[in-house]
């Protein structure tokens, strides 16, 4: 029996097709931008045009730049807003999605708000030595996870005193680029570039959602065949 597919808009490197791989989804990227490392099936494309049909789900990251508390640092720059766009997209084709992106954007970071349904997850809920906290919204329900913030937590972000104490507090990384061990640790090792791993999704974050969200096409699925029983169709 093939795989759903699932078509990743806004794809980078792909930390989240990672995660959805592993839930059991063929996974199909599409980046307005090169991807050489991407792991699947690639197109280089306009995710707000690229054509939904033949997928059974859908997931996007679009740019968080303008939503990031980083933001005045990228002063200067540009960013669009896509995540209003591309949702309506996604709602329009009545197929299950999640739509991800920063604390502070346009997604709702309560569970339930308006009958939308969203989590916030952190990478100290999956046992990872990370924060990252990212919102997802999602068209169907998907349980909250605690964070454990008292856990040790990676920084390769700061000044050479910084980056000293994270020898101390994980001597595991001395004799290895922090960087490197920071990528391996959220579990990106394909990865060749530091711009990619540091933009990525662990995978771990996709990989629990995509448990829900296969849950949900099979629902979806087995509804639409037994409504073409129903009529004769087979």
């Amino acid at each position: 029996m093939p795989k759903p597919r699932l078509l990743d808009l806004f794809c980078c490197a792909g930390g989240a097709a990672m995660g959805y791989h592993r839930a059991g989804f063929e996974v199909v990227g599409v980046d307005i931008k090169p991807q050489p490392h991407y792991p699947f099936e690639f197109h280089q494309g306009d995710a707000l045009t690229y054509p939904l049909d033949g997928f059974d789900a859908y997931h996007a990251s679009p740019p968080c730049q303008d939503y990031s508390v980083t933001k005045t640092l990228l002063q200067g720059n540009e960013y669009p807003r896509l995540i209003v766009p591309v949702t309506q997209r996604f709602k329009e084709s009545n197929r299950p999605y999640v739509v991800e992106n920063v604390v502070g954007s346009e997604i709702p970071p309560q569970r339930t708000l308006d009958g939308i349904n969203g989590v916030l997850l952190c990478g100290t809920s999956f046992g990872m030595n990370i924060k990252r906290h990212r919102l997802f919204e999602t068209s169907f329900p998907v349980p909250t996870l605690e964070h454990n913030h008292s856990l040790p937590i990676i920084d390769i972000y700061g000044d050479k005193p910084r980056l000293a104490r994270m020898r101390e507090i994980f001597p595991q990384s001395i004799g290895a680029d922090l960087e490197v061990f920071w990528k391996n640790h959220i579990g990106v090792t394909w990865m060749k570039h530091r711009d990619e791993w540091r933009e990525a999704i662990p995978p771990a974050y996709t990989e629990y959602i995509g448990k829900y969200l296969m849950a949900e096409v099979t629902k979806q699925t087995s509804g639409k065949n037994d409504a073409q029983k129903t009529a004769g169709i087979e």
